[in-house]
């Protein structure tokens, strides 16, 4: 016991820090359990409230009330600012509700955080990208998805953002240049539209008669596809350098393979090459030796075309043959039963100008059975986008050579 004491007196000071530090140790253990239980209880609170700002934005979105959608959306950033998916969805409902300033905002506050993860960076990039996209801010738009691809190549939405971009605007060597990165990221073939890109290259070339630069384009695009568009512009080009013999054998092809183009054939010919004097003059003097060659074409099959009478007729009265178009086409519509509407309606026009009125009025009580009103020359047959004007891409829904035709009334 003396032992004891003697010691203790000795190492007083030691048994003392030592007691005092356990229970300090026993009370930092309560104050953590009471802590954890605080937050426990406080979190619980916050998922309570959060769940019913979401539900009732839910409710509001379905209803279609976007702005009390975000003022919920509002409520839940409130309520607790590090929840990332609410500033997300908050982004995208500004957004979609017209308000790009505001989505710009909150995707740049996500995108400056210091404490998230890369994956969630990138996605805060990659809907910067479509804000400045759907606000029209072009250039912004290309430099920030193209930023996206330096941190992630596969993001094959982001490269097909892109092709549209620059289709859109017309740069057709960047378009090229990415639909062939697209080609690579993504599992949808796309030698069809690189083929009818390689097509909108060659032209700009022929159009500042770069002839050879030209050709090297389009053998390009044939490679890819044959599309119709590359086989117009190399019939052009064979009229502009004088070879008559290619552009006919060119022209039996598009009239064996896609007879329903015929018409657009004619309409892109007549078209003017922006090219010299002389190169202009060989190359009407070669169209008009084209359309002759082609009205005297008389391949049974073909002939079942109405896109191929309705051409045949519209050359005819552009020669002033008034008469030969009429029975032409009259003895066509007598033995077939695949009159459209447009070559009805053309057939009327020219029986009325001939003071045909017996033949006008009877085909005019035939078409009335079966009219189908439209407002424009064409249509998308993949989206329905309508225009007078000749689109191989349409600028609705971006597919190519969708293109079909009708008459407008």
């Amino acid at each position: 016991m003396e032992i004891f004491l003697h010691w203790l007196q000795s190492n007083l000071l030691s048994v003392f820090v030592t007691v005092f530090t356990l229970v300090l140790f026993y009370y930092y253990l309560i104050e953590k359990e009471s802590a954890s239980n605080l937050s426990k209880r406080y979190r619980h609170s916050i998922f309570e409230a959060q769940s019913k700002v979401f539900l009732n934005a839910t409710q509001y979105l379905i209803s279609g009330n976007k702005d009390l959608a975000i003022k919920e959306f509002l409520n839940a950033v409130d309520i607790n600012r590090e929840t990332i998916e609410t500033y997300f969805a908050l982004g995208g409902l500004f957004r979609s509700n017209g308000e790009i300033g505001k989505a710009i905002s909150i995707h740049r506050s996500l995108i400056a955080r210091d404490k998230i993860q890369e994956s969630t960076r990138l996605r805060g990039l990659k809907e910067l990208a479509i804000d400045f996209d759907k606000g029209g801010f072009i250039d912004k738009a290309i430099e920030t998805y193209k930023d996206v691809l330096k941190i992630n190549k596969d993001q094959s939405d982001v490269v097909l953002a892109l092709c549209r971009i620059y289709e859109d605007i017309g740069e057709w060597d960047e378009a090229y240049g990415y639909r062939m990165l697209l080609s690579k990221v993504s599992r949808d073939n796309q030698s069809e539209t690189i083929s009818h890109i390689l097509v909108q290259k060659a032209k700009k070339k022929f159009q500042y008669g770069q002839i050879r630069e030209c050709l090297d384009d389009l053998e390009s695009a044939f490679q890819f596809s044959p599309s119709v568009s590359a086989k117009i512009l190399k019939l052009k080009i064979n009229l502009a350098t004088g070879k008559i013999d290619e552009a006919k054998n060119i022209l039996i092809e598009l009239l064996h393979e896609n007879s329903i183009y015929t018409s657009f054939v004619f309409e892109s010919l007549n078209e003017n090459i922006n090219s010299t004097k002389e190169t202009n003059e060989i190359y009407l003097l070669k169209l008009n030796l084209l359309k002759d060659y082609f009205l005297k074409f008389d391949d049974a099959e073909v002939m079942k075309s109405p896109a191929v009478i309705l051409t045949k007729m519209r050359i005819l009265i552009e020669k002033n043959t008034f008469d030969r178009a009429y029975l032409f086409v009259k003895q066509w519509m007598d033995t077939s039963n695949n009159v459209t509407e447009t070559l009805r309606v053309e057939f009327i026009k020219l029986a009325i100008r001939l003071d045909k009125k017996d033949e006008a009025i009877e085909s005019m009580g035939i078409y009335l059975e079966n009219i189908n009103r439209s407002l424009t020359k064409h249509y998308c047959s993949n989206c329905g986008y309508n225009s007078d004007e000749i689109f191989w891409r349409c600028p609705q829904c971006h597919e190519w050579e969708t293109i079909k035709f009708r008459w407008k009334i």
